[in-house]
């Protein structure tokens, strides 16, 4: 997909890295800032955490992953965080956010986080809102490279299928669809709702790109049907 092997590795992530960098940091900061901050305001600062998680979530998605330069280095730089991932929805190594954007990104807001609230609160806020990302980073696996058996998980996935193969230019919140309600970007409920269930339907609107990934037919959304930055 890239002439240079090492762009190429960096956009493509095992789905067991995620936790494999974050577990650690996640639990270590959430013991540590009970033990220092107590439990009752720990459950406060807790949900305070994952709720700006989901809200950053969000708009990250809406307003950065979906902001596309026409060209130059922003617009390949935009392929490679997100563009990457429409063209190519499918492939098993291209659904988690790769650490060379994760690990930095989160070592800036956690050192927001201190700035503002102090160490100790920071710690159960920021280990709350990195649990967020983390769920979100494993929601999205799931929802592309399995079947959800629950109805939530059916429904979580069929508003992510919309956006990928429906109108790209809503359905923003993959683990708070909530958000798209409030900010008036919810996915149109028409179509074929067997987009949720991985059925005929769903795979017509894709074509294979080879084992383990896929891609959008061209022309299924603004996003999909580009090899590459423009």
């Amino acid at each position: 997909m890239f002439q240079s092997r090492l762009l190429d590795r960096f956009t493509r992530v095992h789905p067991a890295v995620p936790p494999a960098l974050f577990g650690p940091v996640i639990s270590y900061m959430l013991v540590e800032g009970v033990s220092r901050e107590g439990v009752l305001n720990s459950v406060g600062l807790a949900l305070a955490g994952y709720l700006t998680w989901t809200l950053f979530e969000y708009w990250l998605h809406r307003v950065v992953f979906h902001f596309e330069p026409d060209h130059g280095v922003g617009a390949r730089l935009h392929w490679m965080i997100h563009g990457v991932h429409h063209d190519h929805p499918n492939d098993p190594l291209r659904l988690v956010m790769p650490p060379s954007v994760s690990v930095p990104l989160a070592a800036a807001l956690l050192w927001a986080f201190w700035g503002i609230m102090g160490y100790d609160a920071a710690l159960v806020f920021g280990g709350s809102f990195l649990a967020g990302y983390l769920a979100y980073d494993m929601l999205h696996y799931h929802v592309h490279h399995h079947t959800p058996r629950t109805a939530m998980g059916r429904r979580l996935r069929e508003l992510h299928m919309r956006h990928h193969f429906q109108d790209d230019e809503r359905g923003f919140g993959i683990s708070a669809p909530y958000w798209d309600t409030i900010f008036g970007t919810a996915p149109a409920r028409t179509g074929n709702r067997s987009v949720a269930g991985g059925t005929p339907a769903l795979d017509g609107a894709m074509r294979s790109d080879g084992p383990g990934a896929s891609r959008p037919a061209p022309g299924s959304g603004i996003l999909a049907g580009r090899d590459g930055p423009r």
